[in-house]
């Protein structure tokens, strides 16, 4: 189901249920936001957001039309946008710029002290024909590293990059370009092609993950893995704002092993598989701020390798802000994993909106044995959800479950501050026997209307303080 996500929209569907009761929001509500926004939260989270700091350019700009870009289906403007990104890039940097028209293009890559400026009536579209995504680039997939199709926007090891503008980038995925590569996916009529499919692809690739094979050498000459939309691959100085960025092949806004990192006012509204909105990936210093996600997998999802080759990488994502977005469909709202061997530390999520009856869950920790990663000084406060079917989530079953050797470590998981108005469980955690969920305080919660029992497994550690679930105190 696809949401109108508008503040007003959103605000309505969380405000369900305590409207009625005549108490509109909690601690968490407009005013709170607006007075206690700038991570005054600890030293730390002061610290990092002081760090943070968008990339600026140079006073030049140069529109796509005046190196001989044409709108309309059937030119592509690939090359002229290649050559406006160089001139302007020899001259110092500043602004390639998008105007109002349906421009086609395949890949775009950047090159430092560029901002591809989306102009407000400007609709980007990628031509979804594989062939163009070639030749192949230092990507990773889910976790792990290959050469791979270029991201549909790509910069490698450039510094002060940017993707501005209030227009449109459409990324062609559909039931019949790039989405079938998923294989069977829900009620999809595309089913699971014996060859077309991307576990063919994806099964070698983790096994040469495993193996260190170097990475030059894990290329498909038959490769179905969808490339993500964007994504700055060891870059310094990023900032990605204001634009609206519907139908993926793949993840949406997705930085590697970048540092200073802003996501500002963005738009994900794209329902195909793997859609998810926002997965910084082995990251340092990143803001994400103001977004709406109405997305067809997770909202934000905060990751750093998978399994051998995420070990291998052994870089953490962290020093991560979170402020101020809103939720609608996905598979999670503000979630960990479950890419992340290379650990994960020093989250801030603040004033989050989150609601819709195609949410799946709220806040979501998500790994295996497998995985492993050691999670530590994550930090939730005046978050707000109107419904969802499960509110909070630790699970160190997911995929695989417990058949590895790298246990999931938790320490100083806490979440302050929640108000659920509708959920069908208020809590889904499940540890191992040998390695129970530790670590983990809740204080300040309440959840109005909760259908079913949560389920609680192997939980060891969890401090709580003024929890209430459907009016009465609760315990795990």
């Amino acid at each position: 189901m696809t949401l109108s996500l508008t503040r007003r929209n959103l605000l309505k569907l969380v405000g369900q249920g305590s409207a009625a009761a005549g108490v509109v929001s909690l601690s968490g509500c407009s005013g709170a936001m607006q007075a206690d926004s700038a991570f005054a939260w600890s030293d730390e989270a002061t610290a990092i957001r002081s760090r943070i700091v968008p990339p600026t350019f140079a006073d030049n700009a140069l529109r796509i039309t005046e190196t001989g870009a044409k709108p309309g289906k059937g030119q592509n403007v690939g090359p002229q946008i290649k050559q406006a990104i160089e001139q302007v890039a020899a001259a110092g940097g500043g602004k390639v710029v998008v105007p109002p028209g349906e421009f086609y293009t395949g890949p775009i890559h950047l090159l430092s002290n560029i901002n591809l400026h989306i102009e407000e009536g400007a609709t980007l579209h990628f031509i979804p024909e594989p062939e163009l995504y070639k030749p192949y680039v230092f990507t990773r997939w889910e976790g792990t590293e290959l050469m791979g199709y270029s991201p549909l926007i790509y910069a490698f090891e450039q510094t002060n990059v940017a993707v501005t503008g209030k227009g449109t980038l459409e990324g062609g995925g559909s039931p019949n370009h790039w989405w079938p590569w998923k294989g069977k996916w829900k009620a999809a009529q595309w089913g699971d092609d014996p060859v077309e499919n991307q576990k063919f692809t994806r099964d070698v690739l983790r096994q040469m993950g495993e193996d260190n094979v170097a990475v030059s050498e894990r290329v498909f000459e038959a490769n179905y893995l969808r490339p993500p939309f964007i994504q700055p691959y060891r870059c310094k100085n990023v900032l990605i704002e204001g634009v609206t960025i519907k139908n993926s092949p793949f993840w949406l806004v997705n930085p590697v092993l970048c540092e200073n990192v802003t996501v500002r006012a963005v738009h994900c509204d794209s329902h195909g598989p793997n859609s998810d909105g926002c997965d910084p990936e082995s990251c340092k210093d990143v803001l994400i701020e103001d977004c709406l996600f109405d997305t067809g997998d997770d909202c934000i999802a905060i990751k750093s390798g998978r399994n051998g080759d995420g070990r291998r990488v052994a870089t953490p994502c962290e020093n991560i802000l979170i402020n101020e977005c809103k939720m609608a469909a996905g598979h999670g709202g503000v979630v960990i994993g479950s890419e992340i061997s290379g650990g994960v530390r020093n989250l801030y999520a603040q004033h989050c909106e989150m609601s819709s009856p195609d949410l799946d869950r709220g806040i979501r920790i998500k790994t295996n044995s497998i995985r492993g990663g050691h999670l530590q000084n994550l930090n939730y406060r005046y978050l707000r959800i109107g419904k969802v079917k499960d509110a909070i989530v630790i699970n160190f079953y997911y995929e695989e479950g417990d058949v590895g050797q790298f246990m999931p470590k938790l320490e100083a998981i806490t979440i302050d501050n929640l108000h659920v108005v509708q959920a069908k469980r208020a809590f889904m955690m499940r540890g191992y026997p040998h390695t129970p969920i530790t670590g983990v305080t809740l204080k300040n919660i309440t959840f109005e209307s909760v259908e079913k029992p949560s389920v609680i497994e192997n939980v060891a550690d969890v401090s709580q303080h003024n929890v209430t679930v459907n009016g009465k105190p609760y315990e795990i």
